[in-house]
Protein backbone atom coordinates (compact mmCIF):
# COMPACT_ATOMS: atom_id res chain seq x y z
CA UNK A 1 0.00 0.00 0.00
CA UNK A 2 0.96 3.73 -0.53
CA UNK A 3 0.55 5.18 2.33
CA UNK A 4 2.97 2.23 4.00
CA UNK A 5 6.73 3.07 4.76
CA UNK A 6 9.12 1.52 2.53
CA UNK A 7 11.42 -0.71 4.51
CA UNK A 8 14.80 0.55 4.72
CA UNK A 9 17.35 -1.68 2.78
CA UNK A 10 20.64 -2.54 4.52
CA UNK A 11 23.29 -0.68 3.59
CA UNK A 12 26.42 -2.53 2.01
CA UNK A 13 29.77 -2.59 4.18
CA UNK A 14 32.69 -1.80 1.64
CA UNK A 15 35.83 -3.90 1.66
CA UNK A 16 37.98 -1.40 4.05
CA UNK A 17 34.99 -1.26 6.71
CA UNK A 18 34.84 -5.03 6.39
CA UNK A 19 38.21 -5.36 6.48
CA UNK A 20 38.47 -2.93 9.46
CA UNK A 21 35.98 -5.20 11.88
CA UNK A 22 37.78 -8.24 11.68
CA UNK A 23 41.49 -6.57 12.73
CA UNK A 24 38.81 -4.49 15.63
CA UNK A 25 38.23 -8.06 16.32
CA UNK A 26 41.61 -9.71 15.98
CA UNK A 27 42.97 -6.78 18.04
CA UNK A 28 41.13 -7.31 20.89
CA UNK A 29 41.65 -11.15 21.32
CA UNK A 30 45.15 -10.35 21.26
CA UNK A 31 44.86 -7.81 23.80
CA UNK A 32 42.43 -10.42 25.90
CA UNK A 33 45.21 -13.36 25.45
CA UNK A 34 47.90 -11.42 26.21
CA UNK A 35 46.19 -9.99 29.36
CA UNK A 36 45.39 -13.56 29.95
CA UNK A 37 49.13 -14.65 29.80
CA UNK A 38 50.22 -11.99 32.29
CA UNK A 39 47.65 -12.75 34.79
CA UNK A 40 48.10 -16.35 35.21
CA UNK A 41 51.67 -16.27 35.29
CA UNK A 42 51.12 -13.49 38.14
CA UNK A 43 48.49 -15.28 39.60
CA UNK A 44 50.84 -19.15 39.84
CA UNK A 45 54.07 -17.34 40.92
CA UNK A 46 52.11 -15.67 44.01
CA UNK A 47 49.86 -18.89 45.06
CA UNK A 48 53.03 -21.18 44.40
CA UNK A 49 55.74 -18.92 45.63
CA UNK A 50 57.99 -21.01 43.59
CA UNK A 51 56.21 -23.15 41.13
CA UNK A 52 57.79 -26.55 40.74
CA UNK A 53 59.40 -27.22 36.95
CA UNK A 54 56.35 -29.55 36.35
CA UNK A 55 54.31 -26.91 36.93
CA UNK A 56 55.99 -23.84 35.11
CA UNK A 57 56.61 -26.60 32.01
CA UNK A 58 52.64 -27.22 31.11
CA UNK A 59 52.09 -23.98 29.06
CA UNK A 60 55.34 -25.02 27.02
CA UNK A 61 54.69 -28.38 26.89
CA UNK A 62 50.45 -27.64 25.77
CA UNK A 63 52.08 -25.42 23.06
CA UNK A 64 53.57 -28.16 21.20
CA UNK A 65 50.04 -29.43 19.97
CA UNK A 66 48.26 -26.17 20.71
CA UNK A 67 48.80 -22.32 19.40
CA UNK A 68 52.81 -22.39 19.80
CA UNK A 69 54.39 -25.19 17.45
CA UNK A 70 51.25 -25.16 15.24
CA UNK A 71 51.35 -21.11 14.95
CA UNK A 72 53.69 -21.46 11.95
CA UNK A 73 52.65 -24.38 10.27
CA UNK A 74 50.58 -22.60 7.87
CA UNK A 75 53.47 -20.91 6.49
CA UNK A 76 52.86 -22.57 3.32
CA UNK A 77 50.00 -20.90 2.87
CA UNK A 78 50.21 -17.23 4.19
CA UNK A 79 52.13 -15.39 1.36
CA UNK A 80 50.44 -16.98 -1.58
CA UNK A 81 47.15 -15.80 0.06
CA UNK A 82 48.41 -12.66 1.30
CA UNK A 83 48.91 -11.64 -2.51
CA UNK A 84 45.36 -13.08 -3.34
CA UNK A 85 46.93 -16.28 -5.36
CA UNK A 86 45.92 -19.60 -5.71
CA UNK A 87 48.08 -22.02 -3.10
CA UNK A 88 50.18 -24.52 -5.41
CA UNK A 89 51.40 -27.31 -5.33
CA UNK A 90 54.81 -25.81 -6.75
CA UNK A 91 53.86 -22.41 -4.16
CA UNK A 92 54.14 -25.81 -1.51
CA UNK A 93 56.84 -27.49 -2.94
CA UNK A 94 59.09 -24.32 -2.79
CA UNK A 95 58.33 -23.66 0.92
CA UNK A 96 58.49 -26.91 1.88
CA UNK A 97 61.92 -26.91 0.38
CA UNK A 98 63.17 -23.97 1.74
CA UNK A 99 62.23 -25.06 4.94
CA UNK A 100 64.09 -27.95 4.90
CA UNK A 101 67.23 -26.72 3.54
CA UNK A 102 67.31 -23.99 6.21
CA UNK A 103 66.07 -26.18 9.31
CA UNK A 104 68.59 -29.20 8.28
CA UNK A 105 71.17 -26.09 7.96
CA UNK A 106 70.68 -25.09 11.46
CA UNK A 107 70.48 -28.43 12.74
CA UNK A 108 74.07 -29.16 11.90
CA UNK A 109 75.09 -26.20 13.96
CA UNK A 110 73.79 -27.45 16.96
CA UNK A 111 75.34 -30.71 16.23
CA UNK A 112 78.98 -29.33 15.42
CA UNK A 113 78.71 -25.83 17.76
CA UNK A 114 75.87 -26.01 19.93
CA UNK A 115 76.69 -23.00 22.17
CA UNK A 116 77.02 -21.09 19.12
CA UNK A 117 73.64 -22.27 18.15
CA UNK A 118 71.93 -21.38 21.52
CA UNK A 119 73.36 -18.03 21.33
CA UNK A 120 71.85 -17.69 17.53
CA UNK A 121 68.94 -19.15 18.88
CA UNK A 122 68.65 -16.25 21.75
CA UNK A 123 69.54 -13.57 18.81
CA UNK A 124 67.54 -15.06 16.34
CA UNK A 125 64.35 -14.47 19.00
CA UNK A 126 64.52 -11.09 19.63
CA UNK A 127 64.36 -10.46 16.20
CA UNK A 128 61.32 -12.63 15.19
CA UNK A 129 59.59 -11.72 18.57
CA UNK A 130 60.05 -8.01 17.68
CA UNK A 131 58.75 -8.34 14.51
CA UNK A 132 55.79 -9.92 15.35
CA UNK A 133 54.77 -7.58 17.99
CA UNK A 134 55.53 -4.70 15.79
CA UNK A 135 53.03 -6.12 13.28
CA UNK A 136 50.57 -6.59 16.19
CA UNK A 137 51.10 -2.42 17.51
CA UNK A 138 51.22 -1.11 13.70
CA UNK A 139 48.34 -3.24 11.99
CA UNK A 140 46.08 -4.75 15.06
CA UNK A 141 46.20 -2.24 17.53
CA UNK A 142 46.45 1.06 15.63
CA UNK A 143 49.34 2.51 17.54
CA UNK A 144 49.59 6.13 16.04
CA UNK A 145 53.37 7.00 16.91
CA UNK A 146 55.36 4.37 15.44
CA UNK A 147 55.66 6.15 12.69
CA UNK A 148 59.73 5.60 10.88
CA UNK A 149 61.20 2.78 10.56
CA UNK A 150 63.82 3.20 13.38
CA UNK A 151 60.81 3.71 15.63
CA UNK A 152 59.65 0.31 14.29
CA UNK A 153 63.34 -1.29 14.56
CA UNK A 154 63.77 0.26 17.98
CA UNK A 155 60.15 -0.85 18.97
CA UNK A 156 61.27 -4.51 17.73
CA UNK A 157 64.66 -5.08 19.37
CA UNK A 158 62.76 -3.81 22.77
CA UNK A 159 59.78 -6.14 22.69
CA UNK A 160 61.71 -8.89 21.09
CA UNK A 161 64.63 -8.17 23.99
CA UNK A 162 61.80 -8.11 27.06
CA UNK A 163 61.30 -12.63 26.88
CA UNK A 164 65.44 -12.88 26.22
CA UNK A 165 67.02 -10.28 28.24
CA UNK A 166 65.16 -9.47 31.29
CA UNK A 167 64.71 -13.22 32.68
CA UNK A 168 68.59 -12.96 31.99
CA UNK A 169 69.38 -10.35 34.19
CA UNK A 170 66.40 -11.06 36.83
CA UNK A 171 66.83 -14.95 37.25
CA UNK A 172 70.58 -16.50 35.77
CA UNK A 173 70.40 -19.37 37.59
CA UNK A 174 67.69 -20.17 36.05
CA UNK A 175 68.47 -19.03 32.54
CA UNK A 176 71.74 -20.59 32.57
CA UNK A 177 70.20 -24.20 33.74
CA UNK A 178 68.44 -24.11 30.46
CA UNK A 179 71.32 -23.32 28.37
CA UNK A 180 73.10 -25.81 30.10
CA UNK A 181 70.85 -28.63 29.33
CA UNK A 182 69.70 -27.56 26.06
CA UNK A 183 73.59 -27.19 24.97
CA UNK A 184 74.39 -30.55 27.10
CA UNK A 185 72.54 -32.91 24.78
CA UNK A 186 74.86 -32.02 22.43
CA UNK A 187 78.10 -31.52 24.19
CA UNK A 188 78.31 -30.74 28.44
CA UNK A 189 81.40 -29.29 27.98
CA UNK A 190 80.51 -26.85 25.46
CA UNK A 191 77.94 -25.14 27.87
CA UNK A 192 80.82 -23.26 29.85
CA UNK A 193 81.19 -21.01 26.50
CA UNK A 194 78.03 -19.24 27.51
CA UNK A 195 79.32 -18.74 31.09
CA UNK A 196 80.34 -14.99 30.19
CA UNK A 197 76.78 -13.99 29.37
CA UNK A 198 75.68 -15.00 33.31
CA UNK A 199 78.48 -13.16 34.50
CA UNK A 200 77.13 -10.15 37.57
CA UNK A 201 78.88 -7.57 35.44
CA UNK A 202 77.70 -8.54 32.04
CA UNK A 203 74.31 -8.88 33.25
CA UNK A 204 74.36 -5.28 35.05
CA UNK A 205 75.53 -3.85 31.34
CA UNK A 206 72.48 -5.59 29.49
CA UNK A 207 70.00 -4.52 32.15
CA UNK A 208 71.02 -0.89 32.08
CA UNK A 209 71.75 -1.13 28.24
CA UNK A 210 68.96 -2.33 27.34
CA UNK A 211 66.71 0.04 30.10
CA UNK A 212 68.09 2.57 28.02
CA UNK A 213 66.51 1.30 24.98
CA UNK A 214 63.02 1.07 26.10
CA UNK A 215 63.09 4.30 27.72
CA UNK A 216 64.61 5.75 24.44
CA UNK A 217 61.48 3.73 22.25
CA UNK A 218 58.65 5.06 24.77
CA UNK A 219 60.40 8.56 24.91
CA UNK A 220 60.79 8.98 21.38
CA UNK A 221 56.59 7.90 20.21
CA UNK A 222 55.98 10.36 23.26
CA UNK A 223 58.11 13.36 21.92
CA UNK A 224 56.19 12.78 18.24
CA UNK A 225 52.27 11.55 19.18
CA UNK A 226 52.21 12.93 23.11
CA UNK A 227 50.49 10.89 25.57
CA UNK A 228 47.97 9.25 22.41
CA UNK A 229 46.08 6.48 23.30
CA UNK A 230 48.23 3.90 20.96
CA UNK A 231 51.17 5.29 22.80
CA UNK A 232 49.47 4.28 26.56
CA UNK A 233 48.60 1.05 24.84
CA UNK A 234 52.04 0.56 24.19
CA UNK A 235 53.98 1.45 27.14
CA UNK A 236 51.79 -0.53 29.25
CA UNK A 237 52.37 -3.39 27.39
CA UNK A 238 56.08 -3.03 27.37
CA UNK A 239 55.96 -2.28 31.03
CA UNK A 240 53.41 -4.93 32.08
CA UNK A 241 55.66 -7.14 30.21
CA UNK A 242 59.07 -5.98 31.84
CA UNK A 243 57.56 -6.70 35.13
CA UNK A 244 55.84 -10.19 34.31
CA UNK A 245 59.67 -11.51 32.84
CA UNK A 246 61.08 -9.95 36.29
CA UNK A 247 58.96 -12.01 38.38
CA UNK A 248 57.46 -14.87 36.90
CA UNK A 249 59.96 -17.80 36.81
CA UNK A 250 61.74 -17.89 33.46
CA UNK A 251 60.43 -21.23 31.95
CA UNK A 252 56.90 -20.48 33.19
CA UNK A 253 56.66 -16.72 31.76
CA UNK A 254 58.12 -17.94 28.68
CA UNK A 255 55.50 -20.89 27.91
CA UNK A 256 52.88 -18.22 28.50
CA UNK A 257 53.86 -15.40 26.50
CA UNK A 258 55.10 -17.69 23.68
CA UNK A 259 51.42 -19.62 23.66
CA UNK A 260 49.20 -16.46 24.48
CA UNK A 261 51.08 -13.40 23.33
CA UNK A 262 53.26 -14.56 20.12
CA UNK A 263 51.78 -17.40 18.71
CA UNK A 264 47.78 -15.82 19.16
CA UNK A 265 49.01 -12.46 17.55
CA UNK A 266 50.75 -14.51 14.80
CA UNK A 267 47.48 -16.54 14.23
CA UNK A 268 45.66 -13.50 14.14
CA UNK A 269 47.70 -12.58 11.14
CA UNK A 270 47.47 -16.00 9.19
CA UNK A 271 43.59 -15.48 9.52
CA UNK A 272 43.60 -12.07 8.13
CA UNK A 273 45.15 -13.09 5.07
CA UNK A 274 43.06 -15.85 4.65
CA UNK A 275 39.58 -14.62 2.92
CA UNK A 276 37.12 -17.16 4.57
CA UNK A 277 38.85 -16.56 8.04
CA UNK A 278 38.97 -13.05 7.74
CA UNK A 279 35.23 -13.01 6.94
CA UNK A 280 34.24 -15.02 9.94
CA UNK A 281 36.33 -12.44 12.13
CA UNK A 282 34.17 -9.88 10.63
CA UNK A 283 30.90 -11.65 11.17
CA UNK A 284 32.23 -12.36 15.06
CA UNK A 285 32.68 -15.90 14.43
CA UNK A 286 35.83 -16.56 15.72
CA UNK A 287 35.17 -20.49 16.01
CA UNK A 288 34.92 -20.87 12.74
CA UNK A 289 38.21 -18.98 12.18
CA UNK A 290 40.10 -20.79 14.29
CA UNK A 291 38.49 -23.77 13.17
CA UNK A 292 39.84 -23.29 9.58
CA UNK A 293 43.48 -22.27 11.25
CA UNK A 294 43.53 -25.79 12.91
CA UNK A 295 42.55 -27.36 9.38
CA UNK A 296 45.15 -25.51 7.23
CA UNK A 297 47.87 -26.49 10.19
CA UNK A 298 46.95 -29.99 11.08
CA UNK A 299 49.32 -31.60 8.15
CA UNK A 300 52.45 -29.27 8.86
CA UNK A 301 51.82 -29.28 12.60
CA UNK A 302 52.31 -33.06 12.20
CA UNK A 303 55.56 -32.70 10.46
CA UNK A 304 56.72 -30.12 13.22
CA UNK A 305 56.21 -33.34 16.07
CA UNK A 306 58.05 -35.93 13.65
CA UNK A 307 60.65 -33.35 13.81
CA UNK A 308 60.65 -33.13 17.08
CA UNK A 309 60.51 -37.18 17.61
CA UNK A 310 63.41 -36.78 15.16
CA UNK A 311 65.71 -34.63 17.33
CA UNK A 312 64.86 -36.78 20.80
CA UNK A 313 66.33 -40.10 18.75
CA UNK A 314 69.64 -38.59 17.40
CA UNK A 315 70.73 -36.76 19.80
CA UNK A 316 74.10 -37.00 21.49
CA UNK A 317 72.82 -37.52 24.63
CA UNK A 318 69.04 -39.10 25.25
CA UNK A 319 66.90 -36.90 26.95
CA UNK A 320 65.56 -38.73 30.44
CA UNK A 321 64.72 -35.68 32.43
CA UNK A 322 62.20 -32.93 32.18
CA UNK A 323 65.17 -30.32 31.88
CA UNK A 324 66.64 -32.21 28.75
CA UNK A 325 63.18 -32.85 27.21
CA UNK A 326 63.13 -29.14 27.72
CA UNK A 327 66.34 -28.41 25.59
CA UNK A 328 65.01 -30.99 22.69
CA UNK A 329 61.68 -28.62 22.26
CA UNK A 330 63.87 -25.66 22.40
CA UNK A 331 65.82 -27.01 19.68
CA UNK A 332 62.99 -28.23 17.64
CA UNK A 333 61.51 -24.82 18.02
CA UNK A 334 65.26 -23.14 17.10
CA UNK A 335 65.34 -24.80 13.76
CA UNK A 336 62.06 -24.30 12.41
CA UNK A 337 62.00 -20.66 14.10
CA UNK A 338 65.03 -19.94 11.82
CA UNK A 339 62.69 -20.80 8.59
CA UNK A 340 59.32 -19.18 9.70
CA UNK A 341 61.28 -16.03 10.15
CA UNK A 342 62.51 -15.33 6.85
CA UNK A 343 58.45 -16.71 6.06
CA UNK A 344 57.01 -13.95 8.25
CA UNK A 345 59.90 -11.40 6.84
CA UNK A 346 58.91 -12.11 3.20
CA UNK A 347 55.06 -11.55 5.01
CA UNK A 348 56.65 -8.37 6.61
CA UNK A 349 57.79 -6.52 3.25
CA UNK A 350 54.35 -7.95 1.50
CA UNK A 351 52.70 -5.77 3.75
CA UNK A 352 55.03 -2.89 4.49
CA UNK A 353 55.41 -3.67 8.23
CA UNK A 354 58.76 -1.92 8.50
CA UNK A 355 57.86 1.48 6.14
CA UNK A 356 54.99 3.89 7.21
CA UNK A 357 52.02 2.50 6.49
CA UNK A 358 50.72 -1.09 6.70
Amino acid sequence: MSGEPTPATPRARDPSERRSTAVATAGRISLGCGTLALLTGVALSVALESPPLSVQLIPLAASVVVLGLPHGAVDHLVLPRSRGDPVTNRSVAVTCGGYLALAAAYAAVWFFAPAVAFAGFVLLTIAHWGQGDVYALVALLGVDHLETRGQRLLAGVVRGGLPMLVPLVAAPDQYAAVAGATVGLFDPAAAAALDPAFDPVVRRLVGVGFAALVTLSLCWGLVRSGASRGWLLDAGETLGLAAFFAVVPPILAVGLYFALWHSVRHVLRTLLVDAPAAAALEEGDVSAAVRRFARDAAPFTAGGLVVLAGLALVVPRTPATLPSLLGVYLVCLAVLTLPHAVVVSLLDRRQGVWTAHV
